[in-house]
C-alpha cells in the first residue's frame, strides 16, 4: 500500500491508499481573497489565524500556507514572497500542531517554508516543467519531503487526460532520478471545471484509477475546480468528492468550513419575507431565523463537504466502527440541542 508521510514536531498524517481521506484547507491563501491580501501587506495576521484554527476545528488534518500575496508597494513576489512565508510557518506553528503544506510558484519561498517548517511537511508544487522540474526536485531530495506533482508540463494544461497522465509517469520518473521514491509523490491530475467540459467529472475519475493501479502514486486535487462558474457548487462539491473517493483519490486542497452567514444577508432575507407579507414574530432572533429558512448558519462550522468524506470513509471502510462519523454526529446533536428553539433529546432509558 501507497503511504505518504507527513509531520509536523509532535503530529503524523499519513496520505495513503488504505488511509482515510485526506483534507487540505486552503484557505490561508490570499490569491482571490482581496481582504486577506490587504491584511497580510498591512501586517495583520489575524484572519490566518481565525482560518487555521477554524479549518483544524473542522477536520483539516493538513493546512496548506501560501504567501502568494501581490503587495501594491513591491509587485515582485520573488522579494515579498519568501520573508511573508517564513512569517507565516513560523505563526501556524505556534497556533496548531497539524502538519503544514508549502504552497508556492516561487522557489525561494518554498525554500523559506521548508527551513522554517518543523517535521516534515508536504512541498506545493513541482510541474511537468523542464524549468520547473530542475528547481523543485533538488529542494524536494535535499529536506527529505513528499511534493505534490501537478499534471501540466511546458505545452500547458492538456485537456486530454492521457497527455496528463503522460505529465505524471515524466515527473515520477524524472523524480526517481534524484532518489525520489514515488510514495513521495501525490499527483494533482488537474480537475477541469465541468460547466466548460461535460466530461471533466469522468476524465478525472478515470485518471485517479490509472495513477494509483499503474503509477501507485496518492492523488489529490483543488477540489472546487470541479463547480467554477457554477450555481450551487456545494451541490456539485458534495456529488465530486465522494465519487473521487470511490475512484480511489487520497487527498483534496478545499475549504473545510462553513463561514458564518453575512448580517447583511440576513437583513436582506427578512426584507424579502416581509414584502412576501409573512409577519416575524419581534422576538425571533437572528439565529433562528436563519435556521428556519435554511441560510446556513452564523457561527463557523465544518462544511457540508466534511460530512460527506465522513461518510465516505465510513463507506470505504476506513473508519473504524463508523468512530469518526458517530463523534461528528453526536457533536451535531449537541450543538442543536443548544440552539434557540430547539427541543432537547431524551435520552431512552
Amino acid at each position: 500500500m501507497t503511504r505518504t508521510i507527513i509531520e509536523s514536531a509532535t503530529k503524523t498524517e499519513i496520505i495513503g491508499f488504505d488511509q482515510p481521506f485526506c483534507v487540505i484547507g486552503e484557505r490561508i491563501n490570499p490569491t482571490g481573497r482581496k481582504l486577506l491580501a490587504q491584511a497580510l501587506e498591512a501586517g495583520d495576521f489575524s484572519m490566518v489565524k481565525r482560518d487555521a484554527v477554524a479549518q483544524v476545528a473542522a477536520g483539516a488534518a493538513i493546512l496548506d500556507v501560501n504567501a502568494g500575496v501581490v503587495y501594491n508597494s513591491n509587485p515582485d513576489p520573488n522579494q515579498t514572497e519568501p520573508p511573508l512565508m517564513r512569517e507565516l510557518v513560523e505563526l501556524i506553528q505556534d497556533l496548531t500542531d497539524v502538519p503544514l503544506c508549502i504552497d508556492s510558484s516561487v522557489p525561494n519561498a518554498l525554500k523559506a517554508g521548508l527551513e522554517k517548517c518543523q517535521g516534515r511537511p508536504l512541498l506545493n508544487s513541482v510541474t511537468g516543467e523542464e524549468e520547473r522540474l530542475e528547481q523543485i526536485l533538488p529542494l524536494v531530495k535535499k529536506y527529505n519531503v513528499p511534493v505534490v506533482a501537478i499534471s501540466n508540463d511546458d505545452s500547458g494544461i492538456s485537456e486530454d487526460p492521457d497527455v496528463r497522465f503522460a505529465v505524471a509517469r515524466k515527473i515520477v520518473e524524472r523524480a526517481a532520478d534524484f532518489g525520489i521514491p514515488s510514495h513521495d509523490i501525490v499527483v494533482d491530475p488537474l480537475v477541469m471545471p465541468i460547466g466548460a467540459m461535460a466530461t471533466a467529472g469522468l476524465q478525472v475519475f478515470q485518471l485517479i484509477k490509472r495513477l494509483r493501479e499503474d503509477l501507485k502514486v496518492n492523488t489529490t486535487c483543488g477540489a472546487s475546480n470541479i463547480s467554477f462558474g457554477l450555481p450551487n457548487r456545494h451541490g456539485i462539491n458534495n456529488a465530486f468528492l465522494p465519487m473521487a473517493i470511490g475512484a480511489g483519490m487520497t487527498s483534496a486542497i478545499m475549504n473545510p468550513v462553513t463561514l458564518p452567514i453575512a448580517k447583511s444577508k440576513i437583513e436582506s432575507r427578512k426584507a424579502c419575507v416581509e414584502r412576501a407579507g409573512v409577519q416575524l414574530p419581534v422576538e425571533l432572533d437572528d439565529a433562528t431565523f436563519v435556521s428556519l429558512f435554511g441560510m446556513g448558519s452564523m457561527n463557523w462550522g465544518p462544511s457540508s463537504e466534511m460530512e460527506l468524506i465522513r461518510a465516505a470513509n465510513f463507506l470505504m471502510n476506513k473508519d473504524a466502527h463508523g468512530s469518526e462519523w458517530i463523534k461528528f454526529n453526536r457533536r451535531d446533536d449537541n450543538e442543536n440541542d443548544s440552539r434557540p428553539g430547539r427541543r432537547r433529546r431524551r435520552n431512552k432509558s
